[in-house]
């Protein structure tokens, strides 16, 4: 299966931006109860409802092949609305599409509270790569200044899905032992970069809120002007460690005026 051939966390986010509109990967099930919620109509900033459709009609689940789903369900917690996330070496992702052209790139704000670090985790580690919150961006780009190796993957995932991997994914987490500030780029390719937002276990069990520049956190990370972001997504997975782990997410908002898209 695809995600095994590639492996690492960050590249199964990638896969799921790629599969976002395949019919045969779950949307809703056991363990996943966030639609309708306060958390998934609070999220994605200030974008209008698509016609006919709830607030929240853009979030999707997107599980992996081979890979044990993450459970994602509405839930209060400390008088906020969040959503509880349960990974039991697991890994999946909420998903949803968005479009903000790269002259009306703002800001994202995102919170979320977690009890306890991933013992043995390592996310510059091919084989220890697990988070217990990430925030997940993805961007368009020129894909022409893909290396071979990344156009290989690239166009391996449009002979499968239908669709190319994102030019750019960029990660914010929360890290075992780097500094806030380091930039980690993925062992296995240079279109994934991760910004660590947290660091250690001083700030456990309290919640944390965060406002980040995306596009001066993607000229740090990337070296270059973002293109349009073209996706946003939350993902907690303990695959790698065989290990389990909780957090909470408080709503995800994008500043300016994003749009959704199906």
């Amino acid at each position: 299966m695809i995600c095994r051939w590639i492996g690492q966390a960050g590249l199964c986010a990638l896969v799921a931006s790629a599969l976002a509109g395949c019919a045969s990967y779950p949307q809703q099930g056991e363990g996943v109860t966030f639609r309708g919620s306060p958390w998934a109509a609070q999220s994605t900033g200030h974008a209008p409802a698509l016609p006919n459709h709830a607030p929240d009609a853009g979030w999707q689940h997107q599980a992996f092949p081979g890979k044990s789903p993450t459970r994602f369900n509405y839930a209060r917690k400390d008088g906020r609305d969040a959503l509880a996330v349960l990974a039991a070496s697991s890994a999946s992702m909420l998903r949803t599409k968005v479009r903000i052209e790269p002259t009306q790139l703002a800001g994202v704000r995102f919170s979320w509270k977690v009890p306890q670090l991933i013992a043995g985790a390592d996310l510059a580690s091919r084989d220890a790569d697990d988070s217990p919150v990430r925030v997940v961006l993805f961007f368009e780009g020129d894909r022409s200044r893909f290396s071979a190796r990344d156009s290989m993957m690239s166009e391996l995932l449009r002979s499968i899905t239908g669709e190319e991997m994102p030019y750019a994914t960029l990660m914010y987490v929360w890290c075992n032992k780097r500094e806030p500030g380091t930039v980690i780029t993925s062992p296995r390719t240079a279109r994934v970069r991760t910004v660590v937002v947290e660091s250690g276990a001083r700030k456990l069990n309290q919640w944390l809120d965060y406002e980040r520049d995306i596009r001066a956190d993607y000229e740090r990370a990337f070296g270059e002007a973002p293109g349009a972001l073209v996706g946003i997504g939350i993902m907690s997975d303990s695959d790698n460690t065989r290990s389990t782990t909780q957090a909470w997410y408080g709503p995800v908002r994008l500043d300016g005026q994003p749009t959704l898209t199906r």
